[in-house]
């Protein structure tokens, strides 16, 4: 009876691991993948280097797409922040493509997920890809 009691229990407990491992790779930017102070070194970076071509708003221009609204949800729903972390950081700025540090990068990131409207976290955007191919763009808010 104590052996049964036993594989059910390590049954159990393996599910759970499995289900918290689903869920971890689940997360997206509204789990609060950024911090306030982190969108505020954004936005500084953002309007030194990505204003002329992005606009002011974020709204996009003649030479460059928006970076927040239905377009910019529509096209990187469900995809990982570390593709939109890859972009522009090997892209941007468009007249000195990867001149930015990687953490600039991410604050511009965090910026961009403040602009849509996803609320702020204790921990900042990691100046990583790997660390953020677990986190998912969601257009909509989950629930």
């Amino acid at each position: 009876m104590k052996f049964k009691l036993a594989v059910v229990a390590l049954v159990g407990i393996a599910v759970a691991g499995a289900f918290r491992a689903v869920s971890a790779q689940e997360k997206t930017q509204w789990d609060g993948i950024y911090t306030d102070e982190q969108a505020k070194r954004g936005e500084a970076v953002y309007t030194d280097v990505c204003v002329p071509c992005h606009g002011g708003n974020l709204g996009g221009t003649d030479l460059a797409p928006a970076l927040t609204g239905a377009d910019f949800a529509t096209n990187w729903n469900d995809m990982k922040i570390a593709d939109l972390f890859d972009r522009v950081s090997q892209t941007m700025p468009l007249s000195a493509p990867g001149s930015l540090t990687a953490q600039q990068y991410a604050d511009v990131i965090g910026f961009i997920m403040q602009k849509s409207g996803a609320p702020a976290g204790t921990t900042e955007i990691p100046p990583k890809k790997e660390a953020l191919a677990t986190i998912k763009f969601a257009a909509k808010k989950p629930g």
